[in-house]
């Protein structure tokens, strides 16, 4: 379990860094999207068939990361449509 969340900590701070500029997330949200991430990272690579969904493997971990940009871009969205909202 402890791995679980170190794994999610980091893909969630990978996707954090291949993100262009600044994401107003802190430390939670990217634990808790690089956690989904690699769960859908993981579901996928299962999909494919290489591996379990609870295996560290390189094609799940790379879909994982790719998962986690993909959150943090709709999150930033969703974040940036609620603040140009609340301005008007």
């Amino acid at each position: 379990m402890i791995g679980f969340l170190v794994a999610g900590l980091i893909i969630g701070a990978l996707a954090r860094l291949i993100v262009p500029g600044k994401q107003n997330l802190g430390i939670l949200a990217t634990l808790a999207l690089g956690l989904v991430g690699s769960l859908i990272g993981g579901l996928i690579a299962q999909f494919f068939g290489t591996g379990s969904i609870w295996e560290l493997n390189v094609i799940g971990f790379v879909l994982a990361v790719i998962a986690a940009v993909l959150l943090i871009g709709v999150a930033e969205g969703i974040a940036g449509k609620s603040k140009r909202g609340a301005v008007r």
